[in-house]
């Protein structure tokens, strides 16, 4: 190819990719208020958790009842000091202390669990579209297989064949734990967003634009990483955000049920299981049992608000239908 073709061949290629300028996405997110409620809520949530880490795995440390704080044992919350605001739990350990812990842990979780999804969902939805052929119908026969399994069961499982071979490797239990957990969370949950990814990138590769590349001759490579990633960039962050609270719930879920996190840590979900088993036909001890939960659902529900906000923010279009 000539130096004027190549010339021209860039040039065009320029004007296909401003087409359609957009907006400073950073902008148009401080002007959502759902992304900034929601991600406000989030971080504040976060900071507090993260921040008081040193302070609340030393008040969760206690194991069984301390003689000199055993009248501690099931305190109702009190204005002072800070730790007794959500009250005290059974053994007498501050209920704030451990809700702040286990958000550490949720969030930390479904996180991990939640990128570890995301890149294996865009992994195989980008070779599954833009591939095509029978390693699209394999790849996607694949999923719906995965589809059909009980998530709880293949979690189950990934526990007792890994847990301990990782528990020899790290020597602590505990770390052991975490990491199959939050592995066996995202290597289940990458499943809707392998499915989303694939049709975007079979949207994208039917556009007239792309079509264009080809008849000029770009390398496929040139296409798929100047024209097909970028508009990717929007689906793959809005469902990455609604992956995260999906990843929390799970994890709470497998911890309310006893699979998940292993005492003495705490989660979300142990803590709302603990509150579950001192209910009383005699006495309530509702603390035990509200605090985990309203936390759970504030963040749940603010990461939907943010992940919706942002859903709006990459599809105008969407936006402009609700109008």
């Amino acid at each position: 190819m000539t130096t004027a073709a190549t010339d021209t061949l860039s040039a065009t290629e320029g004007e296909i990719l401003r087409v359609a300028p957009r907006e400073d996405l950073f902008s148009r997110a401080m002007r959502s208020g759902r992304v900034v409620w929601g991600g406000g809520i989030i971080l504040v949530i976060a900071l507090a958790s993260v921040l008081t880490l040193f302070f609340t795995l030393n008040e969760s440390s206690a194991l069984y009842y301390d003689r000199q704080n055993a009248e501690l044992a099931r305190v109702a919350p009190k204005a002072w000091p800070p730790q007794a605001w959500y009250g005290y739990d059974n053994l007498g350990r501050s209920i704030f202390a451990r809700c702040l812990l286990g958000g550490t842990i949720s969030m930390g979780v479904g996180t991990a669990a939640a990128t570890i999804s995301v890149v294996l969902g865009v992994i195989v939805g980008l070779i599954a579209g833009y591939r095509g052929g029978w390693i699209d119908s394999v790849l996607m026969r694949s999923v719906d297989v995965l589809y059909g399994l009980p998530y709880i069961l293949l979690v189950i499982l990934f526990k007792i064949a890994f847990e301990r071979p990782l528990n020899e490797l790290f020597g602590n239990a505990q770390a052991a734990n975490l990491v199959v957990l939050f592995s066996a969370i995202g290597l289940v949950s990458w499943l809707t967003m392998a499915r989303v990814v694939r049709g975007q990138v079979l949207s994208i590769r039917s556009m007239p634009y792309i079509e264009a590349c080809r008849s000029m001759g770009l390398p496929q490579g040139r296409i798929f990483t100047r024209h097909v990633l970028p508009n990717l960039i929007g689906p793959i962050t809005v469902y990455a955000t609604l992956t995260v609270p999906s990843a929390i719930l799970q994890e709470s879920f497998l911890s309310f049920l006893g699979v998940g996190i292993n005492p003495p840590l705490p989660s979300w979900g142990s803590l709302a299981a603990e509150g579950v088993g001192q209910l009383s036909p005699i006495r309530f001890y509702w603390w035990m049992l509200i605090f985990p939960c309203m936390l759970l659902v504030v963040t749940l529900l603010s990461l939907n608000y943010m992940g919706d906000g942002l859903r709006d923010i990459f599809d105008p279009k969407r936006e402009a239908a609700k109008l």
